[in-house]
């Protein structure tokens, strides 16, 4: 039996999410998206989305093909935009540049888009294709979907652990489990995310910076700190970056936050801040992936509020035991297994002695 031959749209979306990848880190609130242009099955101009404020995919890829961008088919892993926002829409300059067919692989969740760019392109006469590689396409941008569609950050919940899932030891010492390796990594993964969060007890306990290897962008470090109590020698203030505290609603309001911080104010949930709340003001601030650093307390209230996505899950090589000492998640528990997180899509490498398991939170 012969081999199924590739289907070409697919071979030049795959390209396309290729292009796109390489604005992580670098556009977001917006999404990750590439431009290849293809004529009589060969590449003539190839774009992406560089920078946040940036001229988007489409363009990029269409400055660079001037004239043979006429009759050409665009492949663009995100449905064009129709809107003016920092950028001209994207449909005005392929129609202007007389495209004959847009290939694309998922339509934009932003309600100013949500279809109306690819009705806008079929109105002028370019033909339209919508879906290959469609899931490659949502995993890619899944910050900017969940972001558009719920309102609500991405949230990555990472912590590091012993094997049998310890934080600290029974007498409160948890510098450092992970590895030197594992750590210099994680801190130039930490660019790929807008926001890092970490309760007001980890402020208080270990006074960490919070911030990306050197050359990296600094996510903005966010604080749950309902009665403002953080100090303001903390390190984290004095590191180049935002911050923003999130507080209780009717805290103190005689208490003042540091200078050059700004402060979201929430109401209370059950056992603490409402953190459904939290989420959509750091949505409504433009936070569209957030990485959960911790401590104990506040992976449990992410995981029992049913408000995580993906897991991080560095574990040592050591066993540490001890009733007394902590684990990354405490709470309540679940009472059946039925009943527990499960986590899906799940990968595993190893980094220095380190084991780094990664997974999608399943929906339930």
């Amino acid at each position: 039996m012969s081999a199924r031959r590739p289907d070409p749209d697919e071979v030049f979306m795959r390209r396309t999410l290729t292009l796109a990848r390489r604005g992580l880190g670098r556009v977001s609130p917006n999404p990750m998206v590439g431009c290849v242009l293809v004529k009589d099955g060969r590449i003539v101009a190839e774009g992406w989305h560089r920078r946040f404020g940036g001229p988007h995919a489409e363009c990029d890829a269409l400055s660079r093909a001037g004239a043979r961008a006429r009759g050409a088919t665009v492949f663009v892993n995100l449905e064009p935009c129709c809107h003016h926002g920092k950028t001209p829409p994207c449909t005005d300059a392929l129609i202007a540049a007389g495209v004959r067919r847009v290939v694309t692989a998922m339509r934009d969740p932003d309600p100013r888009v949500a279809g109306k760019g690819l009705a806008a392109l079929r109105r002028a006469g370019i033909r339209v294709s919508l879906g290959p590689m469609a899931e490659e396409a949502r995993g890619l941008n899944r910050a900017f979907v969940t972001w558009q569609t719920r309102g609500r950050p991405y949230v990555v919940l990472k912590a590091a652990a012993s094997l049998d899932g310890r934080i600290e030891t029974s007498r409160r010492q948890s510098k450092w489990i992970s590895s030197p390796e594992t750590r210099r990594e994680f801190r130039v993964m930490r660019s790929r995310w807008d926001g890092i969060l970490a309760g007001i007890g980890t402020v208080l306990a270990d006074d960490p910076r919070l911030t990306a290897a050197r050359g990296g962008r600094n996510p903005v470090r966010i604080i749950l700190d309902s009665r403002l109590r953080i100090p303001r020698r903390a390190k984290l203030l004095r590191m180049p970056g935002r911050v923003l505290l999130v507080t209780a609603a009717r805290a103190d309001r005689g208490l003042s936050a540091p200078p050059k911080v700004r402060v979201l104010r929430v109401p209370r949930g059950k056992g603490g801040l409402s953190l459904p709340a939290a989420l959509r003001a750091l949505a409504a601030a433009g936070i569209s992936s957030l990485l959960v650093e911790g401590g104990s307390a506040v992976h449990t209230s992410f995981l029992e509020a049913g408000l995580v996505d993906e897991v991080l899950l560095i574990l040592s090589p050591r066993l540490v035991g001890g009733a007394a000492a902590r684990s990354f998640y405490e709470g309540r528990g679940a009472p059946f297994l039925k009943a527990a997180p499960l986590l899906a899509r799940i990968a595993v490498r190893r980094l220095g002695p380190d084991i780094v398991i990664s997974g999608m939170v399943e929906t339930r």
